[in-house]
């Protein structure tokens, strides 16, 4: 197993314990190839719930960027939805799981075909 299939089996794992969710695994490595090298990396594979500007980028560079939403309020609420989700307390806070939720949020999963 590659160290991208050992990652994928970690979110995968959480989307099932911390967020009682059943993945959709090919999803998820779309999801996860599409995060680029930053999986690979401590420090730009988890996201900051609590930092603003962290949640902004994501908003941003995701929301609107990558799966073409306008900006608008509801893209907030369904950033803080997800993160209250995984769990606020939850320290790795794994930015694959987090775009992942968020695509099946708002239906984006065509973005992935």
């Amino acid at each position: 197993m590659g160290k991208r299939d050992e990652l994928i089996a970690k979110y995968a794992e959480d989307l099932k314990t911390k967020c009682k969710m059943n993945p959709d695994l090919a999803l998820l490595t779309k999801v996860t190839i599409g995060c680029g090298p930053s999986v690979y990396d401590n420090d730009a594979s988890t996201v900051a719930g609590s930092d603003a500007g962290e949640l902004e980028t994501v908003k941003n560079n995701f929301l609107i960027k990558k799966l073409g939403l306008p900006d608008s309020p509801k893209l907030m609420a369904a950033i803080n939805a997800v993160i209250d989700t995984y769990g606020r307390s939850e320290r790795h806070k794994y930015r694959a799981v987090i775009y992942y939720m968020l695509t099946k949020h708002f239906g984006k999963e065509a973005v992935y075909k």
